[in-house]
């Protein structure tokens, strides 16, 4: 179907691939995995023809159609919703806009071109193609009285929403998306995945949200050390199996290099001995003929994510009563909210609003006023708030160093053994420490508020989509650390494995109250009882 035959990318002196061949067959989803700039973007910019490589081919069998998740939101702005979507299978959008020309300047001199387009259209299904279009977007969560609406009227997630149905319109033969699952619900997320998981033709996709990954691909193209290698199964199947092979090298190599230790020893000890330097000599043949297989170093680097607490809260924690809050053009995102957090809770709040999750962890974090409730912690509490967006922590151009200083409470602390300690544990080592915090990435930026929140050692965790930026490596190393940490956690995250194995308690905030569980995350979503409170709580039928 797709294959790639030595292909090599150079920027410079570095090299992304070398000589890589790989081949992607029908009725198989790839996950393309690797550490964050490993290329895995690159890759898929390469075989969507985005991208030159610098030598070598990709070749897709001929008759063959492709389809990519487009990443500039703004691209049809000018077009209808419904347009953009038809737009994705382009052999059946220029027929078709061939044929409102003709019939725009109809003589009888082009209704014999109609006639043979009109063939082609049915052909490839045409006539249905508004409905089906239609279907998509109805499923993707676009309402149709929006279906006809300009894409720039649209907010960006819906935007997102319309340019993943145009991906996916007409089941091209590969579909290739780069974070598909970015800005969407978990019902929307959901759907896509059992999409995907009938889809027939062949899907190569990024993501960095595992439990998508689990649930749609057969295999896993793993990028490291300049190579893309194959393996069947999902993601869970990959990173178990990894784990297990890096430990037996690891072993295997430590045997081989004590060896190697006893050999070297007993030559330096007796070389000079002439009594026993014939079993010197032997000796040193034997550690010439031994072959240590080093374990090549890869690519990906865990954090050492570790949440300690300077005490332990007690019973109170949390209470909150009645609060609400209304957002900046008059939407009311909660009502009447009533919660009392116990010790020991891990809860996530999640909302079909973003906005009302976001200004509840303002509110409770004192950086915003409720329009109403009041709320107070357990005196023996202290928090740490990670926010969406916390650019307003990288305004100066310190030093990280002198940016984590500005959070510790002790001369001790302010000692820069101690203030690297925390920076090292975020992968910020040597001169990475120095860099400038106004000039750090996204997934730069949210390690260094993890090194700030490791810093304060608190006891309870306020985290509003932690997982943003984070590449595979550490959101692994994240979610283990909060299934260990001993203290309470208030979670908001689209990453599905990350609130699953998390959450013990789940509070969803709506324009007409909260609804609360003790369950996890699963379980709430396919609970029918809680199913149908939710529709009446966001007036989606009648109470």
């Amino acid at each position: 179907m797709l294959s790639v035959s030595n292909l090599s990318v150079q920027f410079g002196k570095r090299v992304l691939f070398d000589e890589v061949n790989v081949a992607f067959t029908i009725g198989n989803c790839y996950g393309i995995i690797g550490a964050n700039g490993a290329g895995k973007s690159t890759f898929l910019k390469i075989l969507s023809g985005k991208q030159e490589a610098t030598s070598g081919h990709v070749h897709l069998e001929p008759g063959k159609r492709m389809s990519v998740l487009e990443q500039n939101h703004n691209a049809y702005d000018e077009k209808q919703v419904l347009e953009s979507v038809m737009m994705g299978n382009k052999p059946l959008f220029e027929i078709k806009t061939q044929i409102d020309a003709l019939y725009a300047d109809y003589t009888d001199e082009n209704a014999e071109k109609i006639g043979e387009l009109q063939v082609q259209f049915e052909e490839m299904n045409g006539w249905n193609a508004e409905s089906d279009a239609a279907a998509l977007l109805s499923n993707l969560g676009i309402k149709e009285d929006l279906h006809y609406s300009n894409m720039a009227d649209l907010d960006s997630k819906l935007k997102v929403r319309v340019l993943l149905a145009q991906a996916l319109f007409g089941s091209p033969d590969v579909l290739i998306m780069d974070e598909p699952t970015n800005d969407l619900d978990y019902e929307t997320i959901s759907w896509l995945e059992n999409f995907l998981a009938n889809y027939e033709n062949t899907v190569i996709v990024v993501s960095h949200d595992r439990h998508f990954l689990d649930a749609v691909c057969t295999n896993i193209a793993d990028i490291d050390f300049g190579k893309i290698n194959l393996y069947s199964g999902n993601y869970s199947f990959w990173y178990e199996s990894s784990q297990l092979a890096a430990r037996q090298r690891a072993q295997q190599n430590k045997k081989a290099e004590e060896k190697a230790k006893e050999l070297q020893e007993f030559i330096q000890r007796f070389s000079a001995n002439v009594a026993k330097s014939k079993q010197a000599t032997s000796r040193k043949k034997m550690l010439d003929k031994l072959k240590i297989d080093d374990i090549k170093p890869s690519s990906r680097r865990y954090p050492a994510i570790i949440f300690d607490r300077e005490r332990e809260a007690g019973d109170q924690i949390l209470n909150i009563e009645g609060l609400s809050a209304i957002s900046e053009d008059g939407d009311l995102l909660f009502d009447n909210v009533d919660i009392n957090l116990a010790k020991g809770d891990k809860v996530a709040i999640i909302s079909k609003d973003s906005r009302a999750s976001t200004a509840f962890y303002e509110i409770v974090s004192g950086n915003r006023n409720p329009q109403a409730g009041k709320f107070s912690w357990g005196v023996t509490t202290n928090q740490s708030y990670l926010p969406v967006d916390n650019s307003d922590f990288f305004r100066n151009d310190l030093s990280l160093v002198d940016w984590l200083r500005q959070y510790t409470k002790t001369e001790e602390e302010r000692e820069e053994v101690y203030v690297r300690g925390f920076l090292g544990k975020m992968l910020f080592s040597g001169e990475e420490a120095l860099k400038k915090s106004n000039v750090l990435s996204g997934g730069e930026k949210v390690r260094c508020m993890l090194s700030r929140m490791m810093l304060q050692r608190a006891n309870v965790l306020m985290l509003d989509e932690p997982t943003n930026h984070l590449d595979l490596e550490s959101i692994t190393a994240f979610n283990n650390s909060l299934k260990n940490f001993k203290g309470t956690v208030l979670l908001t995250t689209h990453d599905h494995e990350f609130v699953q194995t998390v959450a013990n308690r789940i509070i969803e905030l709506t324009p007409k109250g909260t609804i609360d569980r003790y369950l996890s995350f699963d379980d709430y979503m396919t609970d029918k009882s809680i199913k149908a409170q939710r529709e009446k709580m966001y007036g989606l039928v009648e109470a």
